[in-house]
């Protein structure tokens, strides 16, 4: 149970991780790796691989353009799966993470005081940013070994006369080159980390100190934040998920991902405000603060179905070869392999959210919030497994591996989330908006 100081105006909780809490996650990763051994042990045998033969080869020259390029390259199967569902889990949970420090800093510059309760899970969930800056990098190197994520760094397709020579790729090349490639990458990460950090301290700070010092400090760093999010996040959709269809873009791409994102964020931290007060944390957490999360949850399902839609419409209607490769891999291409992942999207992103959280009362339940939250992370999940698996393993995908992968992801997750949860109160005691959220209704 939560343990309660009076010296801190009886609001003070301070989270603790039991030791049967830890092991149901290491639970969850010893699970993931088991998954993970059977389907790299189903793949090395080739076991369910027989409906793939010559649907890729079949489909090279519709992904990455004609010649030598267009064939099969890359690591055997199972070990491209592996490294590709690393990217695909490492890309999702890094963006999931950054959500939490964009989330907060959104409520900073608004001065929201209705969210001040639920803070420090805003701040708790941003932990994986330094992990996943570190596995991104290594696994982008790794896939560079065989080229198995990006076509762009396959040897000598910018070199005019080689074998590989593609003129759409070599025309990008002054983007998309390795090294200011991994530039990006860093400088990105390494600053949502950063002001992540900043933020953290100050409300640390704030905690020990009190006074409205701290508050406005975090105002102009999340200010500041802001900014540099709403450039570098498109541009990282850009390079982390669009760049693997290297000939195909959307100028709307960035928008579709970070409302991905965006959405999948909220849906964890109401998932974990959920579990914590049923855990019998967060007692001046009331059903306004729950509906408030739920009609976040609402409304940016819908905003992710517009983008979704705006996005396809528009490729549809124009119906140009190099715009519309993209849909045709996902809805009919591979004989048809991806076709009832992309109508699933759709259900478990739009359709389901929109009907069961279109009443207010159940906004205001926890069992329908955890349903739905639960159902929209299993589903952006899903989204970006689509955005990812045509472009890199077309015909060869699968989802033991990918599953199992995604459960090493997860374990692993809850711990660095917990452990940052338990290292200071979960009630920010001296945050000048505490007394407004304390009494916050809807």
């Amino acid at each position: 149970m939560a343990t309660l100081t009076h010296h801190e105006s009886v609001t003070a909780e301070y989270l603790e991780v039991s030791p049967n809490a830890r092991k149901k996650f290491i639970l969850i990763i010893v699970a993931g790796v088991i998954v993970l051994a059977i389907g790299l042990l189903l793949a090395a045998l080739g076991i369910g691989a027989e409906h793939h033969e010559g649907a890729a080869a079949a489909h090279g020259a519709t992904s990455h353009g004609a010649g030598p390029a267009a064939g099969h390259h890359g690591s055997p199967a199972w070990l491209k799966r592996l490294i590709v569902s690393l990217w695909h889990n490492n890309v999702f949970f890094t963006g999931v993470s950054a959500i939490g420090t964009v989330f907060m800093a959104i409520q900073y510059v608004a001065y929201a005081g209705w969210s001040v309760l639920i803070k420090r899970i805003n701040e708790a969930l941003s932990a994986w940013l330094l992990p996943g800056l570190v596995i991104m990098v290594a696994v982008f190197l790794v896939s560079l070994i065989n080229n198995d994520i990006f076509h762009w760094t396959m040897p000598g397709i910018m070199e005019k006369g080689n074998a590989n020579y593609d003129a759409i790729i070599a025309g990008k090349s002054g983007f998309l080159n390795i090294p200011f490639y991994l530039i990006r990458m860093v400088l990105f990460l390494g600053l949502w980390a950063f002001f992540t950090k900043r933020l953290r301290d100050l409300s640390l700070a704030e905690d020990l100190n009190g006074g409205t010092e701290y508050f406005h400090k975090s105002i102009n760093v999340s200010a500041l934040f802001l900014v540099i999010y709403a450039v570098t996040s498109s541009i990282s959709a850009w390079d982390w998920v669009m760049s693997v269809d290297t000939h195909w873009f959307s100028t709307m791409f960035g928008w579709y991902v970070f409302a991905s994102w965006w959405v999948s964020g909220i849906a964890a931290v109401t998932l974990c405000t959920i579990l914590l007060k049923q855990a019998g944390y967060l007692r001046f957490v009331k059903e306004g603060h729950l509906h408030d999360l739920g009609k976040f949850m609402f409304g940016f399902s819908i905003f992710w179905t517009y983008v979704w839609f705006s996005q396809f419409m528009l490729i549809w209607y124009a119906n140009l070869p190099e715009e519309s490769v993209y849909y045709n891999q996902r809805l009919g291409g591979f004989n048809g392999q991806y076709t009832w992942m992309f109508f699933g999207n759709l259900i478990i992103n739009f359709a389901f959210p929109f009907l069961v959280l279109m009443t207010r009362d159940a906004k205001r339940q926890m069992i329908m919030l955890k349903i739905v939250s639960i159902a929209i992370l299993i589903g952006h999940w899903s989204d970006f497994y689509l955005m990812l698996m045509p472009g890199t393993m077309k015909a060869e995908n699968g989802f033991v591996i990918e599953i199992g992968t995604a459960l090493i992801f997860l374990g692993a997750f809850l711990l660095l989330m917990t452990k940052r949860l338990s290292q200071a109160s979960l009630v920010p005691v001296h945050h000048p908006f505490l007394d407004e959220s304390v009494h916050h209704t809807t």
